[in-house]
């Protein structure tokens, strides 16, 4: 087992020895047979024998259903099996009977977290932060499973708790830059995108983020920038390209719009969404000083339209779309 989830067992039995040698010292009677097995098992676990050290802990909490260090230990070996269900049910146990110990209930939020069981997470992790409100990873992992809840409000609460903890780990301003954004404050978003990148530059992922968020307050030439900057440095991004095909269009800018497009789906010839765009974008093209459309611009619309419904039937808008392909059609489709 590792020796950081050991320490406190390790700790605990130190003072446990000591306390054994005090009562042998003194002629008493043999120690209680639990916590016994309980210091057998911590040196088990030291030394990886982790059946043995279950089977020390197992008899331990049959002598004494209360004994909520025995429990904890369990905890930490079974997490370190990836036994989660096992490590969960044992940390809880724990910290039922010992509700002040921060350790179980940070590694039942961790536990929870792994399990994917992120409501339960927030409960465990939200009570090691009463229990210990300068932990760092305990306050960034609660508002991250916040945030996979979809309670944004709690996930900034504890998210900038983590940033004032320790304000230059870019991973926490990420986190509140896509919660600010979920929350449509995009110049809040763009704040926080941007405070990461001076701390974690080059981050293409974050760059494509800060260039969203741009593009949503309605600033299109910095996303552009930012864009064009992204696809010098990778090339097969398709979805940087359609993001910037995107803020082509915004910008007026329809054959770069076209490229754009065009180049996203030479990356992934079943990006829908990039075809969506460029269909736009060739009415945008094909559009005369009359208000009509070319019909070779609209064919070429249409038949990128189609492509796109074909290859995601349950894209978003879809009945937008159809009636944007019965619109234009010329063949009464």
């Amino acid at each position: 087992m590792e020796r950081n989830a050991l320490m406190p067992h390790i700790t605990k039995l130190i003072s446990a020895v000591v306390c054994l040698g005090l009562i042998f010292s003194a002629g008493c009677t043999q120690p209680n047979n639990a916590r016994d097995l309980y210091i057998q098992a911590v040196m088990h676990a030291e030394l990886d024998q982790n059946e043995e050290a279950i089977a020390k802990l197992n008899t331990a909490v049959q002598q004494n259903k209360k004994y909520s260090l025995a429990y904890s230990l369990l905890g930490d070996i079974y997490q370190e099996l990836k036994d989660y269900d096992k490590s969960a049910s044992a940390y809880e146990k724990a910290t039922r009977l010992f509700p002040w110990s921060f350790d179980d209930y940070y590694n039942l939020g961790r536990v929870y977290q792994i399990m994917e069981k992120y409501a339960r997470a927030v409960q465990a992790y939200s009570r090691a932060c009463e229990l210990n409100p300068n932990s760092l990873q305990a306050a960034l992992n609660n508002a991250q499973c916040y945030y996979l809840i979809e309670d944004y409000d709690n996930a900034l609460k504890y998210g900038q708790r983590a940033e004032q903890l320790d304000p230059n780990v870019p991973s926490i301003h990420k986190m509140l830059g896509d919660v600010y954004g979920l929350k449509k404050d995009y110049e809040q978003a763009i704040r926080y995108y941007k405070r990461a990148l001076e701390k974690d530059t080059g981050n293409i992922d974050l760059m494509k983020a800060l260039a969203m968020s741009y593009i949503k307050a309605e600033k299109i030439e910095p996303a552009r920038e930012i864009l064009l900057a992204v696809v010098k440095m990778d090339p097969q991004s398709p979805t940087a390209y359609r993001y910037l095909g995107y803020a082509y269009l915004k910008l007026n800018e329809v054959d770069e719009a076209i490229d754009a497009y065009a180049k996203a789906i030479q990356v992934d010839e079943n990006d829908w969404d990039a075809r969506r765009g460029i269909g736009v974008a060739y009415i945008m093209k094909g559009r005369k000083d009359d208000g009509t459309v070319d019909d070779a611009y609209k064919a070429k619309a249409i038949e990128q339209w189609n492509l796109s419904l074909k290859i995601n039937r349950d894209q978003p808008n879809t009945d937008r779309l159809q009636k944007l392909i019965r619109e234009y059609s010329t063949t009464g489709l």
